[in-house]
C-alpha cells in the first residue's frame, strides 16, 4: 500500500478531458488511478506527467461495460492507496447514428459503458466516499443531453446515457451528503481532440459549428478540466446535485 494525502480515481484518462482532469488534479502526495479501456500507453505518458508534477500515479485497464469491473476497479485502487476520495467519472464515447439506424445492441453499448459504470462505480465507491476527506463525485456529461435542433447534431443513445448519468449524480447527491460527500456533473460543450486524434467533422461543417457557439469556439480539454478541479476542492463543499454546463454557451 502507497500511502497519499488523497487518492483520486479518473476513468477514460488517457487522453482528451481525462487526462487533463489528471494534470488539473495532480498534486505532491496525491494519488491519481489513471483508467483506460484500451490506450494504455496514453494512460503511461499521464503517469509519467503525474509523478513528474508530484503525484503518485498508478494505471489501471478494464472495460466498465463489464458487470464486474467497476468493483473489482475500485479494489484495486483502494488496496493500493488504502483511501479513494475522489471519483471523476469521464469514461465514454459519442454514437452519432440516430434512431432508426441506430440498433438496440448499440444503444445498449452506450448504456452499459456510460450510464451503467456509473452506476456501479457509485455502488463500489460508496463505502470509500463515507469515510473520506472532501469526498468527491464528478461525472462528465455532455450537451448533448441539453441541446438539440438548430443544425446541432443529435446523438439519441449517447443522449439518452448521460442524461440518465445526470439524474443518478442527483439522486446519489441526496444520500451521501450527509457524509459530506458532494455529487455534480460537468456537461461540455464541443471540446478539442488532442493533436493527432482522428475528428468526424469537415473544416467546413466544424466552420459551421463554431458559429453556433456564442464564445465562438470549440472548447480546450483545460477548460473543462478545470471545472472539475473546482467541483472536486473545498471551495466547493457547498455545491452537489448540480450540472455545470461548460459549453461556450451553446445551450443557451
Amino acid at each position: 500500500m502507497t500511502s497519499v494525502t488523497r487518492a483520486i480515481l479518473v476513468t477514460g484518462a488517457s487522453s482528451g478531458i481525462g487526462a487533463a482532469a489528471c494534470a488539473a488534479l495532480t498534486a505532491s502526495g496525491v494519488g491519481i488511478a489513471i483508467h483506460a479501456r484500451k490506450n494504455m500507453d496514453g494512460a503511461q505518458r499521464i503517469a509519467q506527467a503525474v509523478e513528474q508534477a508530484g503525484g503518485v500515479p498508478m494505471t489501471v485497464q478494464c472495460d466498465l461495460a463489464q458487470p464486474d469491473a467497476a468493483a473489482r476497479l475500485v479494489e484495486e485502487v483502494g488496496n493500493r492507496f488504502g483511501r479513494l476520495d475522489v471519483l471523476v467519472s469521464n469514461a465514454g464515447f459519442a454514437d452519432r447514428r440516430p434512431i432508426g439506424e441506430i440498433d438496440r445492441p448499440g444503444y445498449d453499448a452506450s448504456i452499459a459503458s456510460m450510464q451503467n459504470a456509473f452506476f456501479d462505480l457509485l455502488g463500489a465507491m460508496r463505502p470509500w466516499l463515507e469515510k473520506a476527506t472532501h469526498g468527491r463525485v464528478v461525472a462528465v456529461s455532455s450537451f448533448v443531453a441539453h441541446a438539440m435542433g438548430r443544425g446541432l447534431p443529435i446523438f439519441p443513445a449517447t443522449a439518452a446515457a448521460k442524461a440518465g448519468i445526470e439524474a443518478m449524480a442527483r439522486a446519489f447527491a441526496v444520500q451521501i451528503a450527509p457524509y459530506g460527500v458532494t455529487v455534480n456533473c460537468v456537461a461540455p460543450g464541443f471540446v478539442e481532440k488532442d493533436p493527432g486524434a482522428h475528428s468526424a467533422l469537415t473544416p467546413g461543417r466544424r466552420t459551421e459549428l463554431e458559429r453556433m457557439i456564442p464564445a465562438g469556439r470549440f472548447g480546450k480539454p483545460t477548460d473543462i478540466a478545470a471545472a472539475i478541479a473546482f467541483l472536486c476542492s473545498p471551495a466547493a463543499a457547498y455545491i452537489t446535485g448540480q450540472t455545470l454546463h461548460v459549453d461556450g454557451g451553446v445551450t443557451l
